[in-house]
């Protein structure tokens, strides 16, 4: 079988006692307790209550798609369908909107899965969230690319719960695309390609694409950070503690937005970065589905660790769940959030 030329040929469809006391204590702490359980909202500071919760389900979606389902490649139709039915089911628990955008690969189907939440009726702005869930051949992809997807799932669940709470000016568009790893890069068959292509023939209003492109993985030793010519020679930090907004110029206020509402979180360093020219000059910014969306006019960013920048796992079988930094994946949900809420009035 010829792998290189399997998304070659692929079409799209859509498819309690008597004791007063101690009964009045218990009834207080159940309340208190049900207030905490159910308040997982954003305060106006942009804090949330459910913290501990979001870091907890992070780490649950990740196992699940790494050591439940394992390796998520072209190799292994049955995962992606599993990895599929996963996200949509979470969608679907949320009480998120959600539909499956089927396409035919070389014979095999596979889909994206999409999800919708509206803040309004009509909302004028509308943001498009993406990241690919399958993996390279011969890794089950923890940092590449399931902690994306799972920050993907928690976003979606925040703006869920923020949608009864606020009237935002938004509609956030949460895309998981079914391939992007090798050998379906830069092939028609690339999960972002095949919705990018059908928004562009809708006439779809895109404002921006958020790309989640490995967002899990740390490291806090000077020099454990390095960067592709000529930001090496340039002022950026040592220590692979913060998060990349990477963007094109096109894309530049995106970016700037981006940056804006991220240094709001003290927790959560953020790196901002504009290349010219869709990046071809420095080819290894557009190794994710935003340059999908530069290709076709679109405004996008890509949020990263920085990949094999950053991570000595990458496309590696290393590339495991333990060593992902859950609270670091926490915070880029909150990060993201406190973008939709400034962006959204």
């Amino acid at each position: 079988m010829n792998r290189s030329a399997r998304g070659r040929r692929c079409l799209f469809r859509f498819e309690s006692g008597n004791n007063p006391f101690k009964a009045s204590l218990l009834v207080g702490i159940f309340l208190l307790t049900s207030w905490i359980t159910v308040l997982a909202v954003w305060t106006k500071e942009g804090e949330m209550a459910d913290a501990n919760g979001i870091l907890q389900r992070i780490y649950g979606h990740v196992a699940y798609l790494t050591e439940d389902i394992g390796e998520r490649s072209i190799l292994f139709p049955e995962n992606l369908t599993r990895t599929r039915d996963y996200i949509l089911r979470a969608y679907e628990g949320m009480h998120v909107p959600a539909q499956l955008q089927h396409y035919d690969c070389s014979g095999m189907d596979v889909a994206n899965v999409i999800g919708r939440i509206a803040f309004r009726e009509y909302p004028s702005l509308h943001y498009v969230v993406g990241a690919h869930y399958d993996s390279v051949e011969g890794t089950v992809g923890a940092d590449d690319n399931a902690s994306a997807i799972a920050v993907q799932l928690e976003l979606a669940r925040s703006l869920k719960t923020l949608q009864s709470t606020a009237d935002l000016n938004l509609t956030v568009t949460l895309v998981s695309f079914a391939l992007e790893e090798p050998p379906i890069f830069m092939t028609p068959a690339m999960g972002s390609r095949v919705y990018v292509a059908d928004a562009r023939s809708r006439g779809e209003k895109i404002d921006g694409m958020i790309c989640l492109e490995m967002v899990g993985y740390t490291c806090r030793e000077a020099g454990c950070q390095s960067y592709p010519f000529p930001l090496m020679f340039m002022n950026y930090p040592k220590e692979g503690n913060f998060i990349g907004i990477v963007g094109n110029y096109g894309s530049r206020t995106l970016t700037r937005s981006l940056f804006q509402a991220f240094q709001k979180n003290a927790s959560l360093p953020a790196v901002p970065l504009t290349i010219p020219f869709n990046g071809w000059l420095m080819p290894a910014v557009r190794l994710s589905d935003h340059a999908s969306f530069w290709d076709n006019g679109y405004k996008a960013v890509m949020i990263t660790d920085s990949a094999f920048y950053r991570n000595p796992y990458y496309h590696t079988r290393a590339d495991t769940m333990e060593k992902l930094d859950y609270q670091f994946m926490s915070e880029v949900v909150k990060s993201l959030m406190l973008f939709f809420m400034s962006h959204g009035k």
